[in-house]
């Protein structure tokens, strides 16, 4: 079955949403200058609500960093209780591996290069993390960007890999483009932020048409 992530939930009514409609990670950015970013007493109560209503069950809630000092994101982990972190900087693996929870790292797919080229350097790059036990995100490699831009890259590469390798679909994903991306790419699981957003914020049926539109077809 198809993995589902929401990223970058900005209020406890859209972490819920996720949640009932079937998603199995729900991000929260603490990205320092993203427009998602929550501060940490923010984050805490949205997560308090959350473990009331689902305890421990899915889905898991992941903080999203990139490129900020590894004790602040051990800190923040703890002290917020999430059950991963997302790293969508230029973090090594060396700074992955020291981290207290299991890691979903993004990798950044080149944009206009031969696509052969690209699929060789990310079967590479996918498969050192795997041998980690880390699980990959890729997203198009927009300039000053982490993510969650819209930004699409070319699915024929995400099609390459998905038979060698269990990864994250995002970019441009939305409840209109999943089904075929699932149909076509077969990937692992999907990653979706400004694709269920309405004037800048998450939406609610956009959640729910999301999942159930990722959920409504068979991966090739």
């Amino acid at each position: 079955m198809i993995r589902i992530k929401i990223c970058s939930v900005q209020d406890v009514e859209h972490a819920l949403a996720a949640a009932e409609a079937g998603a199995d990670y729900v991000g929260l950015n603490f990205v320092p200058g993203a427009r998602r970013c929550l501060t940490e007493e923010k984050a805490n109560l949205i997560v308090k609500a959350y473990r009331q209503k689902h305890g421990r069950m899915r889905p898991r809630l992941v903080g999203i960093f990139a490129d900020q000092p590894l004790e602040e994101v051990n800190r923040i982990l703890d002290d917020c209780d999430l059950d991963m972190a997302q790293l969508s900087g230029h973090e090594p693996l060396d700074y992955c591996l020291q981290l207290g929870r299991p890691v979903i790292k993004a990798v950044r797919v080149p944009l206009g290069q031969p696509i052969q080229q690209v699929v060789s350097a990310l079967d590479a790059v996918l498969a050192k993390l795997e041998s980690a036990n880390i699980l990959p995100l890729l997203d198009p490699d927009v300039a000053g960007a982490y993510g969650g831009t819209g930004a699409t890259f070319d699915w024929n590469i995400a099609a390459q890999l998905a038979p060698l390798h269990q990864f994250l679909m995002g970019g441009g994903l939305t409840p209109d483009n999943v089904a075929q991306a699932v149909r076509d790419v077969g990937p692992w699981g999907v990653d979706v932020s400004s694709g269920v957003e309405t004037n800048g914020m998450k939406d609610v049926v956009k959640i729910r048409a999301f999942v159930a539109a990722a959920r409504g077809v068979r991966s090739r």
